[in-house]
């Protein structure tokens, strides 16, 4: 694979707008010095140092568009709460338009709260999670709010990326209402679907991991062929214009177009891996962003291979810049 045309097409992933449609929420970390057992159990006691507010689920997606130079405008359901102000701000302070967000006073705005304990180590352990959330999907008076906020951004979106965390926001017809808007305006569809599959029939590209779609087909998927395959048949299935992506963790992943062509991209050889937490929202960010440009499926997917390298180098969500990108293709092989 010649880096140079990926190292190219960098520059064209800013300058976009993005409309980012899925399950938002708040990832808290509090980070605290580990110090000694407790008496109490048999947990460490830990000294707090800080704490970080980060955009998660599909706001983690747009905080890669931001990063990469690119306007997302963030789409997804909130509560009436406290969280809900403080996520809108972290939002704005990365660059990302919040008007889009719709509050539902019924259910809570989705947190996820981790407790580090730094150890010494270069980055801080996880030592328990404490999710607050809703799973049960809109009503119609909130799909129909959140239309009514897309409406206004479709004249200048070139995509539309959805991001489904399964937390009730993504609903079929709330789906299905947005992909014939954006037919109907010429805007590149795009979805991480992580395993709801079925709801993102006649988009354009459409990725998922391994075990989701062995999951979703109901077989093994142990070499190139069978991912071809199942690449294959999800695009078929799904009537996808453009093509389906299956990414495969260490070893890349598989793309397949609507004609047929048949790619697997293999992963960079990254050393240093700490974290796989947020490689997939970075994927389809840059995925998303690359098809803007007029790329091939193939080099799309290549090019976020490469983007999701610099993430799992992390403990949690992380949205490579413009130069780390350019750094990875000229640093790491192909593995």
């Amino acid at each position: 694979m010649v880096k140079d045309p990926l190292k190219a097409l960098i520059p064209h992933l800013a300058g976009q707008h993005v409309l980012v449609i899925g399950d938002v929420l708040l990832d808290e970390y509090l980070i605290g010095q580990a110090k000694r057992i407790s008496r109490e159990a048999p947990i460490p006691v830990l000294e707090f140092e800080s704490r970080q507010l980060i955009p998660g689920g599909a706001a983690n997606p747009a905080c890669n568009i931001a990063s990469l130079g690119s306007h997302p405008v963030q789409i997804g359901v909130i509560g009436a709460d406290a969280p809900a102000h403080t996520l809108r701000g972290v939002l704005v302070d990365k660059g990302i338009a919040a008007d889009g967000l719709v509050t539902d006073a019924t259910r809570p705005t989705t947190v996820k709260l981790r407790v580090m304990a730094q150890m010494g180590l270069r980055f801080p352990q996880q030592v328990a999670r404490l999710d607050t959330l809703s799973r049960e999907p809109i009503p119609t008076e909130v799909e129909q709010a959140a239309l009514d906020r897309i409406q206004p951004h479709l004249k200048k979106a070139q995509a539309a990326l959805f991001s489904d965390y399964h937390g009730g926001f993504l609903t079929p017809t709330l789906v299905e209402a947005v992909r014939d808007l954006c037919r109907a305006a010429g805007i590149l569809l795009t979805a991480d679907a992580q395993g709801a599959l079925e709801k993102y029939s006649e988009f354009d590209v459409v990725k998922c991991n391994a075990d989701d779609a062995a999951a979703y087909l109901s077989r093994e998927l142990r070499d190139d062929d069978a991912f071809a395959s199942a690449a294959h048949d999800l695009c078929a299935a799904l009537h996808l214009k453009g093509g389906m992506v299956i990414t495969r963790g260490p070893e890349g992943a598989t793309a397949v177009t609507a004609t047929g062509q048949v790619d697997h991209c293999r992963a960079p050889a990254v050393t240093d891996v700490y974290d796989t937490v947020g490689a997939g929202d970075t994927a389809i960010a840059v995925l998303t962003l690359a098809l803007g440009t007029g790329a091939s499926l193939r080099d799309a997917t290549t090019l976020a291979n490469y983007a999701s390298g610099l993430v799992v180098r992390r403990v949690g969500n992380y949205a490579p810049s413009p130069d780390e990108l350019a750094w990875a293709l000229d640093t790491w092989t192909v593995g």
